[in-house]
């Protein structure tokens, strides 16, 4: 057994998990709206959230990330009675949940959204906190930028930047993953990539010699971006709407190719210093899940050698 650890400042609580499992990222189980459906085709997305959900119960993963826009409308408690339902199998489990907030967590009713999640996620802090399992810490952000006063920004960034510098020079610390709702590269035809992220996040993820994924989702595809050696990956399979991703000379190549399944989930394990990165999809029929998808990060202290890392994707 190893003990989760989370934390802000210099305020700590713990539970116990099982070190020997996964670690399991979600991301964008929200239901699809009716104005997103004027634009995108629905596909049994609900049917899609519940069977991910089942799959977690099942494999009773030592930890679960949800990276955002887990309900359609945060401020709508009918919205999260699904996700309550999990959330309270997962407790009885004793999987550990961890979340952050995404764009429709705050959407239209900003306070009330914060709330209903803040009663789902006591352990988030909007201005970023860190869980640690196994020796991967991983940095959970909030990139809601629009949503946050100038001060909660600037305090974010000062506090992602302390951290990281402090995660990178802690003995006991052997990876790091950064991850926050918003991806900084896409090529998706109906979600940018956010400038406000690349801005405040993707610098100290870069300048880490122990960061060695940057995972998000708000697109609704899988994506996978090597920029300056380190990897980015965009996971938002969880249950919404598909979203096609642009076929132009100017996109951002994508490490993924045409692996661009309609919904799936990320699993993440350490390997000495290394990072086993697997992406799970649902197959057309509904019938179970397969692994489409699976790569290893470079090792920090052989890229710091000079020997090359392994970088591109399997199948």
């Amino acid at each position: 057994m190893s003990l989760m650890l989370f934390f802000s400042g210099s305020i700590w609580a713990q539970a116990q998990t099982d070190s020997s499992k996964e670690m399991y990222f979600l991301s964008d189980t929200q239901q699809p709206m009716f104005v997103e459906k004027l634009l995108l085709k629905p596909d049994h997305n609900l049917a899609a959230t519940r069977d991910i959900f089942d799959v977690v119960l099942n494999d009773k993963p030592s930890n679960v990330y949800m990276l955002g826009d887990v309900v359609a409308l945060g401020y709508a408690r009918h919205k999260w009675k699904k996700v309550d339902r999990f959330l309270n199998s997962c407790t009885k489990e004793g999987i550990g949940v961890c979340g952050i907030l995404g764009n429709h967590e705050v959407m239209i009713r900003k306070k009330r959204g914060e709330r209903n999640f803040q009663k789902r996620f006591a352990m988030n802090v909007s201005t970023g906190y860190i869980s640690v399992a196994d020796s991967v810490a991983v940095v959970l952000l909030n990139s809601n930028f629009s949503k946050m006063s100038a001060a909660d920004e600037k305090k974010q960034r000062e506090w992602y930047d302390a951290n990281m510098a402090s995660l990178d020079a802690n003995d006991s610390i052997r990876a790091i993953i950064v991850c926050c709702h918003h991806a900084p590269y896409t090529n998706s035809k109906i979600v940018k990539g956010s400038i406000g992220v690349q801005q405040a996040f993707v610098p100290a993820y870069i300048k880490s010699k122990k960061a060695q994924l940057f995972i998000t989702g708000h697109a609704h595809t899988f994506e996978h971006f090597d920029v300056q050696g380190k990897d980015f990956l965009v996971i938002g399979g969880g249950g919404g709407l598909h979203q096609p991703t642009r076929d132009s000379k100017d996109n951002l190549p994508d490490l993924s190719g045409d692996y661009k399944p309609m919904f799936h989930y990320l699993t993440v394990k350490r390997a000495e210093g290394t990072l086993i990165v697997s992406s799970h999809y649902l197959k057309n029929d509904f019938s179970g899940f397969e692994t489409g998808l699976s790569f290893a990060t470079a090792h920090p202290q052989a890229d710091m050698a000079g020997a090359p890392g392994q970088k591109a994707s399997s199948r």
